[in-house]
């Protein structure tokens, strides 16, 4: 096989004929190492190549009782009664979440995918992730994520609760010397713009501000320049690639050797749906997001609000 060579995840759940989750689970114990390339994971085709083989090396009779017998294939992994858990998004709560989840829940094996807000959402309808993670304004009515909830997961029943809230806004040169203030200073002509890529939370903020405030996106000089997650952004910024960008105040106290400008107190919160399989492990994950050991590993990360954390804001 070719280095050049390379497989996602859905193909590599064809060509292995497993599904996706067990796919996430190989790449999660470094069975099959992988890289992210914008969205998606993928598997060089040698690495592929090399789980083939351990996976040949594994013998077991045909029947049990008799060692000379014929042997099959059969692959190397062990099977587990776990049942593995998607949880979608790119902040680090849910990393502290997921492991809250692994010590205090049995049964439950925890994975993350590391897509944003919208293509969460879509994951959840399409029965691809269990857990999803969305900071989604609506820009008409103000509100955070339930209006795109609402019609996205049509007649599906589920439970919103809230994570955290957290400031968003822009990142600048250090000093700020634009001197930007407010989202329709976004407009001025000669800045340079870095952005996130569709489907993020960020992304769906800067185009409902946008909107909002009558610019056009071909007016932002970089529109098109997108980073896949909030320090990609900051980064840019820091480096003088780019003048501004949207995102987290988290993130640009990580970066430094820039300034954060906050414009708005966004909400971010979980959905899970409502099925029998769910049913099991809900109020668990309820306790821990209600515990105190969880809100203090939270609390110990600036920027965070955690005065809802754990809150039903909505149920079917």
């Amino acid at each position: 096989m070719s280095n050049d060579v390379s497989y996602t995840t859905e193909e590599l759940a064809k060509l292995l004929k497993i599904s996706k989750l067990t796919v996430y689970d190989l790449i999660k114990k470094g069975e099959l190492p992988s890289y992210r390339v914008g969205k998606q994971m993928r598997v060089d085709a040698t690495d592929l190549e090399a789980y083939k083989q351990r996976a040949r090396m594994v013998v077991i009779p045909d029947h049990p009782t008799e060692s000379h017998s014929p042997a099959q294939i059969q692959p190397s992994t062990t099977t587990s009664t776990n049942r593995s858990i998607v949880i979608t998004g790119h902040d680090i709560g849910l990393d502290i979440l997921a492991k809250h989840m692994e010590k205090g829940i049995p049964g439950i094996r925890p994975l993350r995918s590391f897509v944003g807000s919208l293509d969460s959402l879509i994951s959840m309808y399409k029965g691809e992730s269990d857990i999803v993670s969305t900071h989604l304004l609506d820009g008409d009515t103000g509100e955070y994520n339930l209006p795109y909830i609402r019609k996205l997961l049509v007649g599906s029943s589920y439970v919103v609760v809230n994570l955290l809230s957290r400031n968003a806004g822009l990142y600048v040169k250090q000093g700020n010397p634009f001197g930007l203030k407010q989202w329709s200073d976004l407009g001025r002509p000669g800045l340079r713009f870095v952005n996130r890529e569709k489907g993020s939370g960020a992304r769906v903020l800067l185009d409902e501000q946008l909107r909002l405030h009558g610019i056009k996106p071909a007016q932002l000089h970089g529109y098109d320049n997108e980073q896949t997650n909030h320090l990609g952004v900051a980064t840019k910024v820091a480096s003088g690639e780019a003048d501004v960008g949207v995102g987290i105040e988290k993130t640009a106290s990580i970066v430094g050797q820039i300034d954060f400008i906050p414009l708005i107190r966004e909400r971010y919160d979980l959905v899970m749906l409502k099925t029998p399989a769910n049913q099991t492990w809900l109020p668990a994950l309820r306790q821990i997001l209600q515990s105190d050991a969880f809100k203090k590993e939270l609390q110990a990360i600036s920027g965070y609000d955690l005065s809802r954390t754990g809150e039903i804001l909505f149920e079917t």
